[in-house]
């Protein structure tokens, strides 16, 4: 018998899962650099729906660690297997590749890398300080590997002082086995939690429409709040293939606002809450809600 991931989803999209361009001039530019210096960007790889209003914001996205993740998650399209070593380079690498694209706001993403004693913190630190060094004025924002909720490892990645901080919880506590590989609810929220007690301002994202119901997201919005995260997104599950888990229903963009006005109401800073957001989405306007005024 197939399992529940395996079966085919005969949910039409609606329409509001249509993707709206937004072809600029600073759009075209950054695309032409990335193009004639074959930059890597998650945006490009990940096909985001956002990449053309990101980088017509000089926003962009980059994945360290190389594209092979230890965890096999039933939502993800990364390839899973045994990773190579660290490109030491790589920090140097990414650094470059701001300074060319002329980035005021830099994301930084991972695979999951459980097999490095270090979970790659020292790598997530040195692209961090090698990004300062040479792009000072750009703002920088981690999304990390839950790092096993270690306090020593944490403290690694914290140390280079990004200006945001974090971790994807990507579901409801119920539906996290069933769609996260090797990673825990708790465990996530130990992570966030150690990371605000720190200082950090950190993030979270969500992920709807996997079968969790209005009750579970209030949940979890409750326990990222509780866990001091100040920045939360909210955005719709899309199937990469008939291999991933299925999608249980397609959000409305009234349930979104609603979703929203109620994480607001819990006391977060900024929420992003709409079909189409991901993760880094607006993450630009998320820092200025955090800064002081």
């Amino acid at each position: 018998m197939p399992k529940l991931y395996e079966r085919v989803t005969s949910i039409r999209k609606p329409d509001w899962l249509k993707i709206r361009l937004h072809r600029t001039a600073d759009y075209a530019e950054v695309r032409h650099i990335v193009e004639q210096h074959n930059l890597h960007t998650i945006c490009s790889s990940g096909k985001c729906p956002n990449q053309a209003e990101c980088w017509s914001r000089r926003t962009a996205t980059f994945m360290i660690l190389g594209d092979i993740c230890t965890r096999g998650c039933r939502f993800c399209a990364t390839q899973t297997g045994r990773p190579l070593a660290p490109d030491p380079q790589e920090p140097k690498q990414v650094a470059e590749s701001v300074r060319l694209m002329q980035l005021r706001y830099v994301v930084l993403t991972s695979v999951t890398r459980d097999d490095l004693e270090d979970g790659g913190a020292r790598h997530w630190a040195a692209t961090v300080e090698a990004i300062r060094q040479e792009n000072p004025d750009a703002a920088i924002e981690l999304l990390i590997p839950d790092l096993d909720a270690k306090h020593e490892l944490i403290d690694i990645v914290l140390a280079s002082k990004a200006d945001i901080v974090g971790h994807n919880i990507e579901t409801v506590e119920r539906l996290t086995p069933e769609v996260r590989s090797r990673a825990k609810y708790r465990t996530s929220l130990e992570t966030l939690r150690y990371m605000s007690s720190c200082g950090a301002v950190t993030k979270s994202g969500i992920m709807v429409g996997l079968g969790e119901s209005d009750e579970e997201v209030l949940q979890t919005l409750s326990d990222l709040r509780e866990a001091g995260v100040r920045i939360v997104t909210l955005g719709q599950y899309l199937r990469p293939s008939l291999e991933h888990y299925p999608v249980a229903a397609y959000i409305t963009p009234e349930k979104f606002d609603w979703y929203r006005q109620k994480a607001l109401e819990m006391g977060f800073d900024y929420c992003a809450s709409a079909p189409l957001v991901r993760s880094s989405y607006l993450a630009e306007e998320a820092l200025k809600s955090v800064q002081p005024k």
